[in-house]
């Protein structure tokens, strides 16, 4: 009889060992090669005719080792579930020698494993409301809808080539030629085309631009003709880090290629219903005040996100969970594809370590209060998504929606990523109702600039 034995051999960290004898996997040695002496091609012999001494003498050895292995492999694995033992991954073989497995001499067996423990704990930030966090509300401004509606105007504007630059409007097409002070070429210097808003240079060249045409140019140094922020852009675009102090210094010699101009859509019926086909808004006022109802919109699932992110870290940080650290590296050297060093593994395992709390502490939200996301949901969900892809145009109700979502829905991937993301939702909404959440108005640019921890959940 096959005996399974069990010890402690560390923190989560149990040892398996499992005795096979003869008599638990000679009549599956003896089944498999009759079996195969029923398949096997050798010539001079017909098929299915081959002695079984023969077979053996062949293939016996490798026949003999699988079905020992198999045989371990099964007791092994009704141990585990005979046991509910809820364990890391699968069980690592602590044999490092490969056995003397010869079925001329069949004996009796042991094989040794180890496993890693899934720990028992608690959700303990989400007891008794103690965790408290902040849910912020970004102010929209008349600034920020102002700086909407221009975008907009433009977005749809016609583009018109006139001979002069004359405003800050103007786009312009140029080429930037590494020179000196004077305008002089530097030989084998940078050369760059690159296409620009004349109001992004400062006050000064934007001056010495007005009424240059088409192969006028100006001669300029880059630190002083930019502010910060464009100063970063134009760096990287001719391939220095943004924050190279030496190369703003340097001259650039500025050739227009191409004067543009972008006119301003009016703001008219025609082009609110444009922006917002299906919305009955005629007049600016009205139109404006959709733009901020959609700022807003977009602001509060940003700060809805963050403090979903605020939520995530809170869990995985302070949800005390112990974890049988070793095996796990050992695990990561020969869990996954290919094999990795116990260098490799040590490095990898800071981020598999916050990955595997937050899947244990998912998994025990979702299973203590039995949160799931029905079909029905999840087509409806699938159905609003498509909506708002193809914006007016996808008519609830359209022959080709319905055909388009059983696709949809028969696409394993798209189904799995779905069921994800509403389930992270649904764990969160939950988690949301056993904190304390205080709200706090915030400047958009200040929001932004907020201490951003790791995303590592899917959202």
């Amino acid at each position: 009889m096959a005996t399974v034995t069990r010890e402690n051999i560390g923190l989560l960290n149990d040892k398996i060992t499992v005795k096979v004898s003869q008599e638990d996997y000679l009549p599956n040695f003896d089944k498999a090669v009759k079996q195969f002496s029923k398949q096997a091609n050798i010539p001079g012999f017909r098929k299915g005719m081959v002695p079984a001494g023969m077979i053996k003498k062949m293939h016996g050895q490798a026949l003999f080792g699988d079905e020992v292995l198999k045989t371990v492999e099964k007791e092994l694995m009704g141990y585990v579930q005979a046991e509910k033992l809820e364990i890391f991954g699968q069980p690592l073989s602590l044999d490092k020698e490969p056995k003397n497995l010869d079925f001329n001499n069949p004996a009796e067996y042991s094989f040794e494993f180890e496993v890693g423990l899934k720990p028992s704990f608690e959700i303990t930030p989400l007891e008794n409301n103690k965790t408290t966090l902040t849910r912020y509300k970004v102010t929209v401004t008349d600034e920020m809808v102002n700086d909407e509606v221009t975008r907009l105007q433009l977005k749809g504007g016609k583009t018109t080539e006139p001979e002069t630059i004359t405003s800050e409007d103007n786009v312009i097409n140029v080429k930037f030629e590494e020179s000196d002070a004077k305008g002089n070429l530097v030989e084998g210097g940078i050369v760059k085309e690159n296409s620009l808003l004349v109001k992004y240079f400062s006050a000064s060249i934007q001056e010495q631009l007005m009424g240059k045409k088409i192969d006028d140019s100006i001669v300029f140094q880059l630190a002083t003709s930019f502010d910060e922020q464009r100063l970063g852009w134009i760096l990287k675009d001719l391939g220095f880090a943004t924050d190279d102090k030496e190369a703003a210094q340097k001259y650039f010699k500025l050739t227009i290629t191409k004067v543009g101009l972008i006119e301003k859509r009016e703001l008219n019926e025609e082009f609110f219903k444009e922006v917002y086909p299906g919305e009955d808004i005629t007049t600016e006022e009205a139109f404006r005040a959709k733009l901020k109802e959609e700022i807003g919109k977009y602001w509060d699932i940003e700060a809805r996100n963050h403090m979903h992110n605020d939520l995530f870290e809170v869990l995985v940080h302070e949800t005390p969970i112990d974890l049988p650290k070793d095996f796990l590296k050992r695990w990561l050297q020969v869990g996954g594809e290919k094999p990795k060093t116990a260098e490799e593994a040590e490095n990898e395992y800071p981020s598999f370590d916050h990955q595997l709390r937050w899947t244990l502490i998912s998994d025990k939200l979702i299973k203590d209060n039995k949160l799931e996301v029905s079909f029905d949901e999840l087509k409806e969900n699938a159905k609003q998504k498509v909506l708002g892809y193809y914006g007016g145009a996808a008519a609830d109700g359209a022959e080709w929606l319905d055909s388009y979502l059983d696709r949809l829905l028969q696409d394993e991937k798209f189904v799995d990523q779905t069921y994800r993301e509403m389930i992270t939702t649904k764990l969160f909404d939950l988690a949301e109702t056993k904190v304390n959440v205080k709200e706090e108005e915030i400047k958009a640019e200040d929001f932004v600039n907020l201490p951003h921890k790791h995303h590592h959940h899917e959202h």
